[in-house]
This record gives C-alpha cells, sequence and structure tokens, in this order.
C-alpha cells in the first residue's frame, strides 16, 4: 500500500470513529424524540420546517465550499502559499456570514408562503399545523448562520489534516438536540426541539474555534483589513466560479428532498417522520462507511492533483472505492433483512408505536437498496471536486435528481395502486436515481484517468458480493428460526451472525484489505501494551 493511500487510510479510521460516534449520538437523539412525539403530525411539522435550515446549510457549507474550497485552499497548502490560503479563508468567511444573513432574513419574513406553496401543503391544510411549520421554520433558521461559518472551518481544519475534531460536531450538533428533547420539550413540547437544533448549531461551532485559532496563531500579525476583505483575490474569484455549478447541483438535490417532503405531506399522517427515521438510518451507515473515507481522501486527492501525481490519484481512487464496496455491501443487507427488528429495538416505546415502525420499516427497506451507490458517490464526487471540476458532477447530478423527482412522482403512485404504502416509493426514486448517477460518474472519472484500476476494484468487488450473498442465507435462517425471539437477542444476534458470516468468507478468499485491518489492530495493540 502506497504512503498516500496509508495516509487516506489512518485519517479515515480517525475520521470514521468520530462519525461511528455523531452516529451513536444521533441514533440515541431519534430514539428519545421518537419515544417524545412519535409519528405524529407535530414531528412532521418539525420535520418539515428544519429541511428550510438544512437546505440552506447544504447548499453553501455543506455543498458548495466542499466542492470550491478545499481543493483550492488544499493546493494553496501544498505550494506553501499558507498567507495567500488565509487570506482566501477569511475573504469566503465574510461572504458567508453576509449571504446567510441576508437569505435567513427573507426566508423568515417569507415563511408562511414557504410552508404554504413550496415545502408542505398537506400541512398547510390545518391552521394549526401550518401554524407550528412556520414558527419552527423561524426558530431553526438561526442555526443556518452558525453552520454555515462552521462548514467553513471543517474545511479549514480537513485542508491542515487536522480530521478528529471536525469530525466530532455533529455528536456535539446531536447533543444539543438531546437537551432540548430533555430539558425543554417538557415545557415547551416540540418548541424545545426547535430550540435544540439552535444550541447544537453553536455547539457545531465553538468546538472549532480553538483548533482554528491554533493552526493561525503563525498569521495573527499579518491579518489586515484587505486580507479580511479582498474580493479581488484571484484565488477567491476561482472558489466563487467553482461554487456556482456546485450550487445549482446541491439545489437539485435538496429540490427532490422538497419535492419528497411535498407529496409525503399528503400521504397518510406520519409518513414525513417516517421518510426521515428511514433516510437517517441508511445515511448513519452511509457516513460511517463513505464520508469518513472521503473526507479523508479529499486533501490527498487534492493534493496529489495539484503536484500532478496522477497515477497516484488513480490508484488512490480505486483502492478507495474498493474499500467501499467492502463495507457497504454487508451493511446494505443488513438494513434489507434486519430492519423491522432494528427499528422495533431502537424506537418502538412510547408513542412510537407499531404502525409507526410499519412506516419506517418500510421506507428503510428502500433506501437500503441504495446504500452502495450513495457510498460510491460519495468517494467518486470528492475526486472530481479535487480536480477543480464541479461542472461535471452537476450535469450528471442535475439530469439524475430530475429523474428523482419523475421517479418520486410515479413510483410512489405505482405503490400506491398495487396496496403498498406510497412513502416505500419515494425511497425507491432516490435510490434508483443515486445508481443511475453514481455509475455515470464512474465511467466519466475512469475516461478521465485513463483507467481506474478496474481489474483491481473487480477483484475486492466480487469476493465482497459473494460474502453477502453467504451473510443473507445466514440471516434468512436466523430470521426464520427467531420468529418469537425478543428483538434485544435477534438483532444483536443478527448483527454478530452476518459479521462472522461475511468476513469469514472474506478471509478464506484471501481479500487483501482484510489483511491490513487485522494487521494495523494488532499493531496497534502491540504499541498500547509496550506503552
Amino acid at each position: 500500500m502506497s504512503n498516500s493511500n496509508q495516509q487516506i487510510a489512518r485519517a479515515a479510521g480517525t475520521v470514521m470513529f468520530a462519525i461511528l460516534l455523531g452516529q451513536i449520538t444521533g441514533l440515541i437523539r431519534g430514539v428519545l424524540v421518537a419515544q417524545t412525539f412519535g409519528a405524529s403530525p407535530e414531528l412532521d411539522s418539525f420535520f418539515a420546517a428544519n429541511r428550510v435550515s438544512e437546505t440552506l446549510f447544504l447548499l453553501v457549507a455543506g455543498g458548495a465550499l466542499g466542492s470550491a474550497f478545499i481543493p483550492t485552499f488544499t493546493g494553496l497548502l501544498a505550494k506553501d502559499e499558507k498567507f495567500s490560503a488565509w487570506r482566501l479563508a477569511s475573504s469566503i468567511a465574510n461572504v458567508i456570514d453576509f449571504d446567510f444573513d441576508f437569505i435567513s432574513i427573507a426566508n423568515w419574513i417569507f415563511a408562511p408562503q414557504i410552508v404554504r406553496f413550496a415545502l408542505a401543503p398537506g400541512l398547510a391544510t390545518d391552521p394549526q399545523l401550518f401554524s407550528l411549520t412556520v414558527t419552527l421554520l423561524r426558530i431553526q433558521l438561526i442555526s443556518a448562520v452558525l453552520f454555515g461559518l462552521g462548514g467553513l472551518i471543517v474545511g479549514i481544519l480537513n485542508a491542515h489534516q487536522i480530521f478528529l475534531i471536525p469530525a466530532l460536531t455533529p455528536a456535539l450538533y446531536q447533543l444539543g438536540i438531546i437537551f432540548g428533547v430533555l430539558f425543554l420539550s417538557p415545557s415547551l413540547g416540540i418548541y424545545g426541539l426547535a430550540w435544540g437544533v439552535v444550541l447544537g448549531a453553536v455547539f457545531y461551532l465553538i468546538v472549532q474555534l480553538p483548533s482554528l485559532l491554533k493552526v493561525f496563531k503563525n498569521y495573527a500579525s499579518r491579518i489586515t483589513l484587505q486580507t479580511l476583505f479582498d474580493f479581488q483575490d484571484s484565488n477567491f474569484k476561482q472558489v466563487i466560479l467553482l461554487m456556482g455549478p456546485r450550487l445549482l447541483g446541491v439545489a437539485v438535490v435538496q429540490l427532490n428532498f422538497w419535492v419528497n417532503t411535498w407529496l409525503a405531506s399528503q400521504m397518510q399522517s406520519g409518513s414525513v417522520t417516517g421518510l426521515y427515521y428511514g433516510f437517517s438510518l441508511m445515511i448513519m451507515a452511509q457516513a460511517i462507511i463513505a464520508q469518513s473515507v472521503a473526507i479523508a481522501a479529499m486533501p490527498t486527492f487534492s493534493a496529489q492533483h495539484a503536484l500532478g501525481k496522477q497515477d497516484e490519484m488513480r490508484s488512490s481512487l480505486a483502492s478507495s472505492l474498493r474499500g467501499i464496496i467492502l463495507l457497504a455491501l454487508p451493511a446494505s443487507v443488513g438494513l434489507i433483512l434486519l430492519r423491522q427488528p432494528i427499528i422495533s429495538l431502537l424506537y418502538q416505546r412510547g408513542e412510537f408505536d407499531s404502525h409507526s415502525v410499519q412506516l419506517v420499516s418500510w421506507a428503510l427497506l428502500w433506501y437500503a437498496v441504495g446504500l452502495v451507490g450513495h457510498s460510491i458517490m460519495e468517494v467518486l464526487t470528492r475526486a472530481f471536486y479535487a480536480q477543480h471540476d464541479t461542472k461535471t458532477p452537476v450535469i450528471i447530478g442535475v439530469i439524475a435528481m430530475g429523474l428523482n423527482v419523475l421517479f418520486s412522482v410515479l413510483f410512489s403512485r405505482w405503490f400506491e395502486s398495487i396496496g403498498w404504502l406510497p412513502l416505500g416509493g419515494l425511497a425507491l426514486a432516490n435510490s434508483f436515481a443515486t445508481a443511475i448517477e453514481a455509475t455515470a460518474l464512474f465511467i466519466v472519472m475512469r475516461k478521465r484517468l485513463n483507467g481506474i484500476e478496474g481489474n483491481h476494484i473487480l477483484r475486492g468487488a466480487i469476493p465482497s458480493f459473494i460474502s453477502a450473498i453467504g451473510m443473507s442465507l445466514a440471516l434468512f435462517g436466523l430470521l426464520s428460526i427467531g420468529k418469537n425471539i425478543s428483538v434485544w437477542i435477534l438483532v444483536p444476534a443478527g448483527v454478530v451472525v452476518g459479521g462472522i458470516v461475511y468476513f469469514a468468507i472474506l478471509f478464506i478468499l484471501r481479500v487483501p484489505e482484510l489483511n491490513y485491518i487485522i494487521s494495523s489492530v494488532m499493531k496497534r495493540l502491540t504499541i498500547d501494551r509496550r506503552q
């Protein structure tokens, strides 16, 4: 394994740990929210309102900055142009602050129109739910500004190969919401959950400030008013130009979620919540598997591109994709087969009844089908951004998400016509469109890099597929004999049995990544014993 690949693997391990912690915290948050509110109309209002602030964050901080700012910033660091990198960061920070303030105020003013016509017309038919959704939307807009600046800091720290603190920020965000559920909701109801979102956003930002100050303490004496607001800087202009296509791409992706919320709000009560929880469980696995690798690989890809090391980038990308497939396949199979006992174990208590379990498990089934596609796409898009190419993924993404909207309408109607819950059609549309997008991105990147070591990836994918089949048979057997077993036993048993069968077959087939993981763990244990 090359030094670059080892660097990505080590960083990915650090990020994976932090993301796992964040996902566990998010899972606890989800359990508490489900227990307190169930799949209720009020929770539908909360998730619908949350869509606005989440979209604002993903449009700029989560999407455009990640694709445009990090490659440019990392390239400057790789060329040892550190002061230029700081000047770029400060200029972007000021733009984000101004834009988010302006957009948030506009959304606050037009919140009733947004809810009634663009977000959730089904909720607008009930005057109380309509008023509730508008108020929740306005409260959560405060978090958008904080997330905007926090997202920029994440990019700065990642470019400096600092991954742990930024990766811990989601856990801090979840803690804010947990505080809202436990201590604010008893007196404020669903409004306490919204204020918990704001508190989580505060945690998200301030936890990163010490690391940021440490990184830039050497430049403090060189900061002037011009460096803080140098909008004529060529690097600043480059980032703004790169952000344009990415903004369009993220907007199209978010449009799909808005369409899903719009359609689900007109389905049976609890459908918006069912989609949210189903998608959250799928994206939890995707975050642990794919985002950890993608976040760790992005600075390496960017540096390799900046230094003209195309062969190294090809090798790093191929290794990353092999690792993604190795982990995403068993996760997809496990979520599909164990979906109902998992959801019953996690959420079925308090206000979250068996009907709520049915809604969420049905959505999770069809979302989990697309887990591999989501995971592969996460890494491939970072490779394009590292090459300062935001147009290609956007063009492909716009087409795919346009199909997603079309599939959402068609599949939900099809499901309803055959007597299935229509929200499952919305989830399937997302998975199908994502698979198309990931395939197109792979084809284009393979041509650009003169190959992505396809045989190397295939030699990893085939054993993973064979192992996943063995895992499926084992889980089918366990579920068939464990129908009357408590979910508290069935779910852990399913995870253990499925994991043992999957990795045992990989070991028999001598997959090199497995040997690397085992040797790394043994090396770490040896070091710890010596210390």
